[in-house]
């Protein structure tokens, strides 16, 4: 379904067109908002419409309205099962009961799709494998976009971009914005992210890492910043990918056997000093999951020509609103 299409699923009789465009907004990126968030997206002051319409929402139960410590901000959980229909999600996690630490991130990403309006948002992995599928077309396999495998023999299930995170489509299609939202002060996490999307990104004319980082995170922004660069803009020698395959098959050997003192020690030992910094076990893990093309890629120059041409960005976006005050829920109203 299109944006439009599910806005015109949800008004019915019930909302006015800018209700539903809001609520659509809202199902998609994270089930839960503020007053506040319909004031932003709205552009209109607090005031008597806002008190009405989370009125009409908690009043016709589609949605649950929980206070906070202090009674003075209240997180509404949108949840009914027929809104979620109505935009052809009805399995959508985001009607579940969230824990309220994975509810304040929800509202840190809704912030930052409200506060770029111009930009389009996929939010869906429905929505985000059909539009890469239809641009690329032939430029990527399906398996080279952003993904994780579960389970194994005839149990495994396939999640593309399982990061859940919006990807903004800007400047008439030809620049993306992949958002990521610090939750954690050191980078381990991101850099999985980074190496998840590297591959895609080298198709994309023009692409932009946008990190969202909460106030208290805002120290820890100059790790991510270090991360990125030793991802993307240091692509390995060939001579180097070729050592690190051979440490990343010794290394394997020697889980597998542990018995077995595996080969070249000496060789090994000077490997695993060489990489032991963190790009490096990140690197581990993603080589055993998806074998050779993990180091494949590292060695392409693509991602750094394009930071150094400036076709390929990351932004800080440091976010202006206070979060850690709405820990403390106290009840439903």
């Amino acid at each position: 379904m299109t944006f439009e299409e599910r806005v015109t699923a949800v008004k019915g009789n019930v909302f006015t067109d800018r209700q539903a465009r809001f609520l659509v907004t809202v199902m998609l990126h994270s089930g839960v908002c503020m007053d506040r968030h319909y004031c932003a997206f709205a552009r209109i002051a607090h005031g008597q419409n806002t008190t009405d319409f989370f009125s009409l929402l908690v009043g016709r139960k589609l949605a649950t309205a929980y206070l906070c410590a202090h009674k003075r901000a209240r997180i509404f959980h949108v949840h009914h099962r027929s809104l979620y229909e109505a935009i052809g999600e009805p399995n959508n996690r985001f009607r579940k009961p969230t824990p309220i630490g994975q509810a304040i991130e929800r509202l840190m990403l809704l912030d930052a799709v409200l506060a770029s309006p111009d930009v389009f948002w996929l939010a869906t992995e429905r929505d985000k494998l059909a539009h890469f599928t239809l641009l690329l077309r032939t430029q990527l396999q399906r398996d080279e976009l952003p993904h994780l495998t579960f389970g194994c023999g005839d149990q495994i299930t396939v999640r593309y971009f399982p990061d859940k995170l919006p990807i903004g489509v800007a400047d008439g299609g030809r620049e993306h914005i992949f958002t990521y939202l610090v939750t954690r002060a050191a980078p381990v996490d991101f850099r999985a992210f980074l190496q998840r999307h590297a591959e895609l990104l080298r198709a994309l004319p023009v692409w932009t890492i946008r990190l969202l980082v909460p106030a208290h995170y805002r120290e820890a922004s100059d790790a991510f910043v270090s991360a990125w660069q030793q991802e993307f803009a240091r692509p390995l020698r060939l001579s180097t990918a070729d050592e690190l395959r051979w440490f990343f098959e010794e290394q394997r050997r020697r889980r597998d056997n542990p018995d077995c003192d595996g080969h070249d020690a000496p060789r090994y030992a000077r490997a695993r000093h060489a990489f032991a910094s963190p790009r490096y076990r990140t690197l581990y893990r993603s080589w055993l999951r998806d074998g050779a093309k993990a180091i494949d890629g590292t060695v392409s120059p693509v991602l750094a020509d394009a930071i150094q041409r400036g076709t390929g960005r990351l932004e800080c976006d440091v976010l202006g609103h206070p979060y850690l005050h709405l820990s403390p829920l106290v009840g439903t109203s």
